[in-house]
């Protein structure tokens, strides 16, 4: 598997990146995690508008999903040769309702589905191209998801946004490649089922075992080199701060 990342910045965007935003690629297929601020245009960076093969929306707060309001007007009505067919969404609940909401001017409330094919998440395990991937619902103040996901024996997890949870654990046992969020700053934020700091993101990693740990989801107004001290100070795996445009070969 190759992973790109498209943006990584938490919250809103910084000067450096969007936000989070990640494309998996595996044997010609194009999955992207994520589509928050600004990653729209970086992701054309990576690879064409219309070389997507599927998405996963972690959750529906917009530093996760808003560019897809912009996503759908290219596959909409730019497309050359007509409207773009249907593309695979996962994501929560009231997803379609969320973004033809955000959008505000769709031709009608069923308009999206036209080039979204619309796949409510549950926890579980399923397909996605020739990825086996399998959800948990993390803790996060709405539904949320983290993913792992297998190909050829090599795995990926991604934590989404989440507070510490059994959940996660599950998920990052033993993983190749940890993407995880560490929002928070260990001393300063105290506030459960919300978000990780790099603390406990390296805790997470320690007790999976995990292969490598890429801490991501940092805002522009947290220190994201005490958040990587903090992680290697409790995990002694290789671990590392996500930028834009990094490339994982797992």
């Amino acid at each position: 598997m190759k992973l790109t990342v498209v943006g990584c910045s938490g919250s809103f965007p910084s000067a450096e990146s969007a936000c989070s935003s990640y494309l998996v690629e595996a044997d010609g297929f194009r999955l992207l995690l994520d589509m928050g601020n600004g990653a729209l245009g970086e992701l054309q960076r990576h690879c064409g508008l219309y070389d997507l093969d599927a998405i996963f929306l972690s959750h529906l707060h917009a530093d996760h999903c808003i560019d897809m309001c912009g996503y759908f007007v290219a596959r909409f009505y730019r497309h050359e040769g007509g409207r773009c067919g249907t593309i695979p969404v996962y994501g929560p609940e009231g997803t379609e309702r969320r973004l033809t909401t955000a959008y505000d001017d769709v031709p009608d409330e069923r308009s999206m589905s036209e080039v979204f094919d619309f796949r409510t998440l549950k926890t579980g395990s399923f397909e996605i191209g020739p990825f086996q991937v399998r959800t948990e619902r993390v803790s996060h103040p709405v539904e949320a998801y983290g993913i792992r996901i297998e190909h050829g024996g090599r795995s990926l997890t991604y934590s989404g946004d989440t507070g510490v949870c059994a959940e996660l654990g599950l998920l990052a046992g033993g993983t190749d490649l940890f993407l995880c969020e560490a929002s928070f700053t260990h001393g300063k934020e105290d506030i459960p089922d919300l978000h990780l700091n790099g603390r406990e993101a390296g805790e997470c990693a320690r007790a999976g075992n995990v292969g490598r740990l890429v801490l991501t989801h940092i805002p522009p107004w947290t220190d994201a080199e005490q958040n990587l001290a903090d992680a290697r100070a409790v995990y002694d795996g290789p671990a590392e701060l996500a930028y834009a445009g990094a490339v994982y070969e797992i």
